[in-house]
């Protein structure tokens, strides 16, 4: 079966092709080609819009008919992750290792297995600078063995990738994030696709016209500057 994928124009970084257009197989591929620049990067994430692509592809442009969600106000992590953090001594921090934090996200599954590429990590980076993307970091002492990444959109956080080193460090940089993002007025953590480990952490899938609905409202939010402001993170343990 041919597939025809509108190419995108690169004179024209925030045109994507209507929502409405994207297949239902594979679900969700909605256009090809572009670049990774940040003014199209953030116009993508603003209309609901990721790239995911692999080495050697070209690149592509998805918005799936479901999207995994977490509402940072909703989320309560077990008691076994609270005593664990605890015990182990992991502390948390945003914005300290950007470049650390995408490059173990990268190569997390091995060298043969990378998806986000050398392009994607320079985009993201240069996305960083702006100050449109962020990390969350986990140490153990003065090692780094967890993290996340992803792009702030107004009152959500779009999650792009996660890492672990050591136990339950991935659960700790989203369950701190999430307090975090919760006190600062953020509403939703885009999650994109579901996965098992995503609904352990109280991941739930929505309809795609849902997710853009409230995408709508939440990117006018303004959150206060200092959210994403390199510090160490505290946890309210209500």
């Amino acid at each position: 079966m041919t597939i025809y994928l509108p190419p995108l124009d690169d004179n024209k970084p925030e045109h994507f092709p209507p929502i409405s257009s994207a297949l239902d197989d594979p679900d969700g591929l909605l256009a090809i080609g572009g670049d990774l620049s940040p003014r199209r990067l953030a116009s993508a994430y603003h209309q609901g819009i990721f790239p995911w692509f692999g080495v050697d592809e070209p690149i592509l442009w998805w918005s799936p008919s479901e999207r995994a969600v977490i509402h940072p106000t909703r989320f309560s992590p077990q008691k076994s992750l609270r005593k664990f953090v605890r015990k182990n001594g992991y502390r948390v921090s945003i914005n300290h290792r950007f470049d650390d934090v995408i490059q173990h996200c990268a190569l997390i599954r091995g060298e043969d297995m990378v998806w986000i590429t050398p392009e994607m990590r320079s985009a993201y980076k240069a996305l960083h600078r702006q100050g449109s993307a962020h990390s969350v970091e986990v140490w153990q002492g003065d090692e780094l063995v967890g993290g996340l990444y992803g792009v702030s959109v107004g009152a959500m956080f779009c999650g792009e990738s996660m890492f672990s080193l050591k136990p339950n460090a991935s659960k700790t940089a989203l369950w701190f994030f999430c307090e975090h993002f919760r006190r600062h007025g953020g509403l939703w953590v885009d999650c994109q696709m579901m996965t098992e480990h995503l609904a352990s952490m109280g991941a739930q899938a929505i309809s795609r016209d849902a997710f853009l609905t409230e995408l709508e409202a939440l990117k006018k939010v303004k959150l206060d500057e200092s959210v994403y402001t390199p510090q160490c993170l505290g946890v309210q343990d209500d």
